[in-house]
Formats: C-alpha cells, sequence, structure tokens
C-alpha cells in the first residue's frame, strides 16, 4: 500500500513531521499501541520438557513398556536379572539425550545468528538525530539510513542518494537494488520492483537516504515470514514415518501372537501365570530395542557431518530428509551463491593500471578497525576495491593522490558510472560499466571493437561476468558536467570478474 503513495500522503497517514520527526510523547503513545519493534519466537521450552518429548514415539513407548514388564517378570520368577531392562531403558535415555543436546547447540547456533543483526537506527525526533535501539522505533518515526546500515524497519523512503540495498533475504536476488525515492509504484507491483521502499533486514551498500517506518515486528515483510516459521509445524520426516509404521505393525503383530500362544495355552491347560508370563517373554524378545539406538548414532553421525560443513540441524530426523531426497529445485541467485564477488582475471597490457582506475571509480569504502580492514558498499565494487588490496593498490591511498572532484553515478539506463580527479592541474575521468555500452563511448577501432566484442561472449561463456573501464585526461573540465560532456571520446581498458556460486564453479573460473 504505502508504495502506491506520494511521500506527502504517507506522512499524513502516519501524523508524522519530515523535518522534525515524531514528538517524545507521540513516540510513547505508538509504542504503547503498536509495541516493540522485534520479531515474536516460539515460547522456549525448559530442558526437561525437550528431554520427555523425545520420548513421544511408538517405538520408544513399546522399548519403554517392554524393559517394565521384563523386570517384573525376572522379579515374579525370583530370577532378580535386571540386566535387559537396565541396558533397554539406558539406549532410550542416552537417545533422549542425545536429542535435547542436538537441539540446544542448533538453537544456540541459531541465537548467534540473531545476535549478529546490529540492533541500532539513527532517528530524528522533536528535530533532533539520535541513534536509539532499533526495537524502540515506531510507525512515523523519521530515519537516516547510510552505507553499512541493516535497515531496522519496513520504510518508505523520502529522500535517496544513489542509495544501493541489498534485498536478497527478501527476493532472493543478489544484486543490490538502486532505490528511487520519487517513484510511485503500480498497484499489487512485487516487492522487488518497490523501489520506493526500504525493508526490514536488507542492507545499505550504498548511498544514503532519509525515509519514514510504516511497519515494525512482525507487520514487516520479514515479521510476516518469522510468523509463517512459528505457525507451521513440520512434518514427520520420511524415517520418523517408517519407524513409526514398523513399531505399531511389530505391537500389533507382537499383542497377536502373545493373545494366540496364551489362549492355547489354555486350551491345554496350561496354568495361566505361567502361559501369561510366556506370552510377555515372546513380546520382549520381539521387540528390536537396539533399532532406535543405531538409527539415532547414525543420525549424529550425519549431523556431525553437515556441522563441519556449516549446516546447522536443529532436530536429527531431519538429516535423513536430505537423504530421501529425489530433486532438489532451487534458485540459484542469492541462494547457493556466497553472494561474494572476485575477480579472476585482468585483461590489459597494464593490469596495475588498471586495477588502479577500477578501484577509483568505486562509491564503496575501506574501514579500519582495530587494525583489520573492511570494505563497505556495493559486492560489485567490494570486488575491485579488494582486488586493488590484494595487488598493494589502495583507493584511500590513490584519493589523497589523486582526490575526486565530481561524479555522475551509476544509471540502470546508462548502465555506467563516471567518477572525475584532480590530477595535479589536470583531470582524469573514470568510466566503468557494460562493455557492449561502454565500447561505444571510447575511440577505438572497428577491428578491436569487434575483437574485444568477441571476448566479451567468450568470457560470457566460461560464466564470467564482465565490466568495462575507460579513462580520459583532460587540462579542464566543461562548463557544464554531465554525460554528454564527460562520457565520450575515452580509451578503453577492460577487467572481468567472477560471481563465485559455487565451490566446483569458482574452481573453474579461476
Amino acid at each position: 500500500m504505502w508504495e502506491n503513495l506520494r511521500k506527502e500522503e504517507v506522512l499524513n497517514r502516519l501524523k508524522t513531521d519530515k523535518k522534525r520527526g515524531l514528538i517524545k510523547e507521540e513516540v510513547t503513545s505508538r509504542i504503547d499501541r503498536y509495541g516493540k519493534n522485534k520479531l515474536e519466537e516460539n515460547k522456549k521450552e525448559s530442558l526437561f520438557i525437550k528431554f520427555i518429548k523425545q520420548f513421544n514415539d511408538f517405538m520408544i513407548i513399546i522399548l519403554i513398556v517392554a524393559s517394565i514388564l521384563s523386570a517384573g517378570i525376572s522379579f515374579i520368577q525370583g530370577e532378580n536379572d535386571y540386566i535387559d531392562s537396565i541396558i533397554i531403558i539406558g539406549i532410550v535415555i542416552l537417545n533422549a539425550i542425545m536429542g535435547v543436546v542436538q537441539e540446544a547447540k542448533a538453537e544456540k547456533s541459531i541465537e548467534a545468528l540473531k545476535e549478529m543483526t546490529p540492533p541500532r537506527a539513527k532517528v530524528l525526533r522533536d528535530g533532533i538525530t539520535n541513534i536509539i535501539n532499533a526495537e524502540d522505533l515506531v510507525p512515523g518515526d523519521i530515519i537516516i539510513l547510510e552505507a553499512g546500515n541493516y535497515v531496522p524497519a519496513d520504510c518508505r523512503l523520502l529522500e535517496s542518494h544513489n542509495l544501493k540495498i541489498e534485498e536478497s533475504s527478501l527476493t532472493g536476488e543478489n544484486e543490490p537494488v538502486l532505490k528511487d525515492a520519487e517513484m510511485i509504484c503500480k498497484k499489487n507491483s512485487p516487492l522487488g520492483d518497490r523501489l520506493n521502499m526500504a525493508y526490514m533486514a536488507s542492507i545499505v551498500v550504498n548511498g544514503s537516504a532519509t525515509a519514514v517506518v510504516t511497519d515494525i515486528g512482525m507487520n514487516t515483510n520479514v515479521g510476516k515470514i518469522a510468523n509463517m516459521i512459528i505457525e507451521d509445524k513440520a512434518p514427520e520426516t520420511p524415517i520418523q514415518k517408517k519407524l513409526s509404521q514398523v513399531g505399531k505393525i511389530l505391537g500389533l503383530v507382537c499383542l497377536a501372537i502373545c493373545l494366540i500362544i496364551f489362549i492355547i495355552g489354555l486350551i491345554k491347560k496350561i496354568e495361566p501365570m505361567e502361559m501369561f508370563m510366556t506370552s510377555v517373554g515372546l513380546a520382549v524378545a520381539a521387540i528390536p530395542e537396539g533399532l532406535p539406538a543405531i538409527v539415532t548414532i547414525m543420525l549424529s553421525i550425519g549431523v556431525t557431518k553437515m556441522a563441519k560443513n556449516n549446516s546447522i540441524i536443529r532436530r536429527l530426523p531431519a538429516v535423513e530428509t536430505l537423504g530421501s531426497s529425489k530433486v532438489i529445485c532451487s534458485d540459484k541467485t542469492g541462494t547457493l551463491t556466497q553472494n561474494k564477488m572476485t575477480v579472476v582475471e585482468i585483461k590489459s597490457d597494464a593490469p596495475k593500471f588498471t586495477s588502479e582506475l577500477a578501484c577509483m571509480c568505486t562509491d564503496c569504502n575501506i574501514i579500519y578497525d582495530k587494525g583489520v580492514s573492511e570494505i563497505q558498499g556495493d559486492p560489485t565494487e567490494i570486488a575491485l576495491v579488494s582486488n586493488g588490496l590484494n595487488n598493494n593498490i589502495n583507493k584511500t591511498e590513490l584519493y589523497r593522490i589523486m582526490p575526486r572532484v565530481n561524479e555522475i553515478p551509476f544509471d540502470s539506463k546508462r548502465k555506467m558510472m563516471t567518477t572525475i580527479h584532480k590530477v595535479g592541474n589536470k583531470y582524469r575521468i573514470i568510466t566503468k560499466g557494460a562493455p557492449d555500452v561502454l565500447l561505444n563511448k571510447c575511440i577505438i577501432s572497428i577491428n578491436d571493437k569487434q575483437r574485444i566484442q568477441k571476448e566479451n561472449l567468450l568470457m560470457a561463456d566460461r560464466a564470467l561476468r564482465v565490466i568495462a573501464v575507460a579513462y580520459k585526461d583532460l587540462d579542464k573540465l566543461p562548463s557544464k558536467v554531465d554525460t554528454v560532456n564527460i562520457e565520450n571520446n575515452l580509451n578503453f581498458v577492460r577487467i572481468d570478474w567472477n560471481d563465485r556460486s559455487t565451490k566446483r564453479w569458482s574452481k573453474r573460473s579461476c
């Protein structure tokens, strides 16, 4: 709904002021009305309840009954041999303990993942900008988004400056989306096409924006996903169905056989108590008490192997489900990929110079914290800057020598981006973009152009994604800095990189 309205309409409906934000009293009132900006979770069960639930299985119940009967028979007959009963109970308890331990490990890992999300937000209230806990945001709050921020709630953009947001957690698309606060979306637009909105749990990779919070907590898009997870009960796994089926069949068959033998004994005038004990003994002997233990051990081995490969399994039986799968359908984008771009090949007579140009024509920043460097920005540009650092080319140092004085931001229609740098008394223009588009902006012979186009196709056939880089030096800048005056008569260079989708893929491409 919010994406279909003009900015002014959104502000009016939310009763907020773009320049001052909400007043303190109104914030308090809205917290009481809407609650906290956080996702709900299932009520946590105590260890005792989790332990008891491990016995909620037909086969386990039969084993417990069998062990009790076995001990009872031994006591009645005066044998006092309780070894079988102790072994059975020990196996059942071990099975329950392993299940509880595995669930606890998985929950700890999930909690650690939740703590990775920064719980802070920059908000405008009473005309003053403050940083607050994200859970204290309310609908109508005016927030400021900057590169590196997690979007703390669903919001309608009011102003955007070359804002790019990575929304793979919601849409599956790993390419950052260029947002536009001025856009008004059509009704029923897909989430990925709502360019005037920013959604909770997505990440700002470039630019900045001012936005108004429209939905918080469980009313956000990610909250709706969380609600489906809370309400949805996982079906039984194939192995659980099989064990349950086997257990029921064994139980019914044993009861039937015991009853038949008991009746036959009565017909032959054998003592009822003796026949009863014989029947119970046969039932106990027919129960495969080792089966649950073997199944538990094998599942635990599978869970351990998957944990070593960073796959978290919350419940033991779930690991067998994957082994029972015959067909796995998935969308590669943002799901199987590492969502990490890596430069794998530079085709240029001067690779260092090419890397310098590529590094400089980016919007990402290198952040140093306690001796560790982190690059924030668009994944594509991070790859270019990271490649530079790996080859002793530091964007920050280059900017000190050749400061950036102007730019023409990336545009999806132009498929290019340009930065302008001061080099002594002259200016250097650097443009990067799609090879097929950038070639038309360069001074290049027809033969060279055809050769480059052919190489571009060959790289595409190798599953490489290619970006071209071009530059030119000017004694002075034109009076008007725009695409017409700047992005022409360029000198062509190029660089290509690979989206590392899987281990097998990256090995083939590197």
